[in-house]
Parts: C-alpha cells; structure tokens; sequence
C-alpha cells in the first residue's frame, strides 16, 4: 500500500528529475521511491555494523603510546 506524501523540491531538482525519468522510461515518483529506499539501506547498513567490533577499547594502545619512540 502506498501513502501520498507531498514533497517540495526546487525547480532545478523537478527539471533534472524529470529529465532523468524520461531517459530512464519511469516516473519521478518511482525514482523518489528509489532514492528513499536507498537512504534507508544506508542507514540499516550503519546501524548492523554498530558494535561490531565491542572489545575494540581494549586492543587500541593509550594515546600516551602512539608517539612513543623506542
């Protein structure tokens, strides 16, 4: 089921918008829907990597040690 949302855009973003859909044989709507999906897939993918690494404190050496010079 799809939700009408009404999105403003400048005229510069409408025209290339347009153009782009027109080359590509779809409509606008359906390179909106697209580029949404990809901002969420993004995202999803940023939070399935948060924590991935837990113990990652105890196996970076103290700053006091990064310039040390043995």
């Amino acid at each position: 089921m799809a939700i009408r949302t009404q999105v403003y855009l400048t005229e510069e973003q409408r025209a290339r918008l347009s153009d782009r859909a027109q080359k590509q044989g779809v409509a606008v709507s359906e390179l909106i829907r697209e580029a949404v999906d990809g901002l969420l897939a993004a995202d999803d993918d940023l939070d399935a990597t948060f924590g991935s690494v837990p113990d990652l404190a105890g196996r970076i050496p103290p700053r006091s040690e990064w310039d040390a010079r043995g």
